[in-house]
């Protein structure tokens, strides 16, 4: 009888070594399967923290260094999750952005790390009004606390900077941020001026900066500026004086800092705001719109849009004066006897003003 024993144990011993292999190799993705499906019910699961945070990520900061920071404060429960979650599943390799962020309360490991590869950063608003000069817009930028960095070293030149409401992260440099608001005024300009109509006495994009920097100056109510700027295109194209008493105030706060505030004037010795003087009107400047024909040599404040696009495309008026009617607006006239009228309604009406005023303060 043929002995066959030994094979058999041969092919036993190896097929129990495969056999030995393969459960070592199905016990191994037993627990990496594990791992993984720990690891995403951890990733996924609401953070420990019923309240929110603000974090501020710096340039240069480590994932490790982020993670501990969220976990000593209490937003996640492992900075180790955190890492493996920036650097190998969710971040897919991409870097965490620096930045101001605001964790809501309960925020998941996948959620705050989504939010810094994504760099959904906190935005702060800050408004630069329409009609600020580049002085007044430099000193709110000065101001902000979530800006850095120095100040630009020039002076943004008058009427190169786009008035409205950014949203800025903080850590922005203050010199970024000028550059942008150029930037923004430039493309607003060039597409404004695309758009304008015909047969304009203003030639040039520049020309088109410096009237709606008077048009912005003359009127604070937004549905007066078209007309108030078709009064000035009028007068352009009939060489009239444009007799602008903004730019004559413009050129006394040029020459005469001590006499201005916040491109108003006022009293040198109560810091009160007054009216322009007859000595004043008669000064000799590049602003003096009553004594030089045409448009100043450059603008007088930094206009926004709406002036802009009221002055190339200014409504079919034949308008060309107006005058403040007491009511925070002004009356427009076409003819010199029109105006009269309304400067003597004015007039009537400061008259009362200031006869109620001393009453006043009689009485007190």
């Amino acid at each position: 009888m043929a002995r066959t024993y030994a094979i058999r144990e041969r092919r036993g011993g190896v097929w129990g070594f495969l056999s030995f292999l393969t459960s070592g190799v199905i016990l191994l993705a037993v627990i990496a399967l594990v791992a993984i499906f720990a690891f995403l019910a951890e990733a996924n699961r609401a953070g420990p923290s019923p309240d929110g945070m603000t974090l501020v990520v710096d340039h240069g900061a480590s994932v490790s260094e982020i993670g501990q920071a969220l976990e000593s404060q209490h937003q996640i429960r492992s900075a180790q999750y955190f890492r493996i979650a920036a650097q190998w599943v969710y971040g897919r390799g991409h870097p965490l952005k620096a930045g101001e962020y605001a964790i809501p309360a309960h925020a998941s490991i996948r959620s705050i790390v989504q939010m810094m590869v994504e760099g959904e950063t906190v935005q702060h608003p800050l408004t630069i009004p329409e009609g600020f000069t580049s002085q007044m817009v430099m000193e709110v930028i000065a101001a902000s606390p979530f800006l850095t960095g120095p100040m630009p070293a020039q002076m943004p030149v008058e009427g190169s900077i786009l008035p409205e409401t950014y949203q800025i992260e903080r850590g922005m440099t203050r010199t970024d941020l000028v550059q942008q608001m150029q930037a923004d005024q430039e493309k607003a300009l060039e597409e404004i001026w695309a758009h304008r109509a015909p047969n304009l006495p203003i030639t040039t994009p520049e020309q088109a900066v410096i009237l709606a920097s008077i048009v912005e100056r003359e009127t604070g109510v937004a549905s007066e500026r078209p007309r108030v700027a078709a009064v000035f295109v009028n007068r352009l194209r009939i060489h009239m004086a444009l007799q602008s008493d903004p730019t004559i105030i413009y050129g006394i706060c040029q020459r005469f800092p001590a006499r201005c505030h916040n491109g108003r004037l006022v009293d040198e010795r109560t810091g009160e705001p007054r009216v322009i003087r007859q000595s004043e009107i008669a000064l000799d400047t590049p602003y003096n719109t009553y004594k030089i024909q045409g448009l100043p040599p450059g603008p007088i404040c930094n206009p926004g849009r709406a002036s802009l696009e009221a002055v190339v495309n200014p409504p079919d008026t034949d308008d060309l004066y107006f005058v403040a009617d007491g009511t925070g607006g002004h009356a427009f006239a076409a003819t010199v006897a029109e105006h009269n009228a309304n400067v003597a309604h004015w007039r009537q009406i400061e008259h009362q003003r200031l006869t109620q005023e001393a009453a006043n303060s009689r009485r007190h």
